[in-house]
């Protein structure tokens, strides 16, 4: 997808510290700081509501915009984009002053598209495992994503950074060896063992119980040799009546 350049109207700003800055917000604008090329920084406004329609029509936040500031229009990369980690919203951005007959190095991201081979026909699950690549171009040539093709990827294989068609416009600097996406067999099930603790907690209740049948023994057959003895006794002293 072509990273068209957006032109965004910036005034110069004054405030600074975070009440100023609070105020300003408030009053419906962004603050923002221009890098320039010399390597001075220019601190701007933006309209906030421009700013907002700006990012949700753009897949990458690394877009070529124009600031139009004073009427003089700065050509710049938009690097990063701060958010309010409350209520999502922006609340700084910075830009990146550059020349448009020099390259500049930006990230792309990556986008996959069709059914892989392996997941259609083997059950494999498709892994992405890399979201962008960084490349070096023209600013004329800048693009917000790359589209990649999945469909005859087959399970167990893996696409790499190399494999991506990119054309002479762009060099990559991503390591070309780094894998981009892999279709994976899925994971078999594996059988529940039991835990090494309820294993032991078995196996130590199982002699408690013979120990304690033992023992149980042990009682009913002194209390049998007991009563044997009781009735023996018995049986002596009414032997010994009848010859009295």
């Amino acid at each position: 997808m072509a990273n068209e350049q957006i032109r965004l109207k910036a005034e110069p700003r004054t405030e600074q510290g975070s009440v100023a800055v609070g105020r300003l917000r408030r009053a419906g604008s962004i603050p923002a700081a221009v890098n320039r090329i010399g390597g001075d920084t220019t601190l701007v406004k933006l309209n906030t509501h421009a700013f907002v329609i700006m990012l949700r029509h753009h897949a990458s936040e690394q877009m070529l915009v124009s600031l139009d500031l004073d009427g003089q229009e700065i050509p710049a990369l938009m690097r990063e984009v701060q958010y309010d980690v409350m209520t999502g919203h922006p609340i700084h951005a910075d830009f990146g002053e550059i020349s448009l007959t020099k390259k500049v190095r930006v990230s792309i991201l990556i986008k996959l598209h069709g059914e892989a081979d392996g997941v259609r026909n083997a059950g494999g699950i498709l892994e992405q495992t890399l979201r962008q690549i960084d490349v070096e171009c023209l600013p004329a040539d800048l693009i917000e994503t790359i589209d990649v093709d999945v469909s005859a990827l087959k399970l167990g294989e893996s696409l790499n950074v190399g494999g991506l068609k990119l054309d002479a416009r762009y060099t990559v600097l991503t390591n070309p060896t780094v894998p981009v996406a892999t279709v994976v067999a899925p994971a078999a099930e594996e059988e529940v063992a039991p835990a090494e603790g309820e294993a032991a907690g078995a196996a130590a209740a199982e002699p408690e119980v013979i120990a304690k049948g033992k023992g149980e023994e042990a009682a009913e057959e002194g209390a049998a040799a007991d009563d044997k003895k009781g009735a023996e006794k018995k049986a002596g002293d009414k032997k010994a009546g009848d010859k009295k």
